[in-house]
């Protein structure tokens, strides 16, 4: 049986190479923490190492490869004696219009951005529920609430892993373990630099408004507003809550189009409540 931890916390974080990845396990680290940093080089996050002996252990983790995801927790289970905090962070994103969009590239963002945080989170989930307690962070993105183009594919895979967090705290919170869902804005990171996938093969017929999109996207990728380093401090303060929420939209500019976007679908709902409600009965109170 994995033991409860009574001292400092124990994070495996995924994609710590750069960026939100990076700055969530400094903070964590920083607040005297100990941290499973991991990355598909573990030569990227050696330093994070040297910088906190003691609190940081390197290991090589590609979350779409099933024997490094149970090694992962191996090692944090044989380090640390457990996981206590698990987040979702690896991923990368993809530029395309849907008609463009490779299917082998597609099943592989899935496999990364979706599949891989399913890996983890099944490989934490039984010493979580056996103790009892745990946190699962899951890094979403705007565009997991709000989608446009050419972010369908990568948009996809993230409603896929807000669809999963919804249930799967419905189903472990009962158990004691927290389920959350960060969704930050725009934020200086590598995901539209190096990165970043996109389509080889562009129609013509996009270039007008998929195809300036996408150069928007990389020509603004140096100079987007968000600091990494906030969402770390929000997620340490996220998991030191008795009540998270279930999500937390990060920056201006993910509230403003969130909210656009429910009330447009509220009034959508209004304008055509009539249709809705004539297909059949009004179901009785409490059905």
């Amino acid at each position: 049986m994995t033991a409860p931890s009574t001292g400092p916390r124990r994070w495996l974080v995924t994609g710590c190479s750069t960026g939100i990845g990076r700055e969530i396990a400094r903070c964590a680290l920083e607040a005297g923490d100990r941290v499973l940093v991991t990355s598909r080089r573990v030569s990227d996050v050696e330093d994070l190492v040297d910088e906190f002996p003691g609190l940081a252990v390197a290991h090589p983790l590609d979350v779409t490869d099933a024997e490094q995801v149970r090694a992962s927790v191996a090692a944090a289970d044989a380090t640390f004696g457990g996981v206590d905090v698990l987040v979702n962070n690896a991923g990368y994103g993809y530029l395309s219009a849907v008609e463009e969009g490779d299917e082998d590239e597609v099943r592989r963002l899935f496999d990364t951005n979706y599949f891989g945080a399913v890996s983890m989170i099944k490989a934490v989930l039984p010493q979580m529920r056996e103790r009892g307690s745990g946190h699962v962070v899951n890094i979403s993105s705007m565009t997991g609430l709000v989608a446009n183009p050419p972010n369908a594919y990568y948009s996809s895979t993230k409603f896929a892993l807000e669809a999963l967090t919804e249930a799967l705290a419905k189903e472990v919170g009962p158990l004691g373990i927290t389920v959350m869902a960060v969704e930050p804005g725009g934020f200086r990171t590598d995901w539209a630099k190096r990165s970043m996938k996109e389509a080889v093969a562009p129609i013509d017929a996009y270039a007008g408004d998929v195809g300036v999109r996408k150069d928007l996207i990389k020509q603004f990728a140096d100079h987007l507003p968000g600091d990494p380093r906030r969402v770390g401090e929000a997620v340490l303060m996220l998991v030191g809550l008795d009540d998270p929420p279930l999500r937390l939209l990060l920056g201006a500019d993910v509230l403003q189009a969130t909210r656009a976007k429910l009330a447009e679908l509220s009034a959508s709902i209004d304008e055509w409540e009539s249709v809705t409600l004539d297909v059949g009965p009004v179901p009785a109170a409490g059905s």
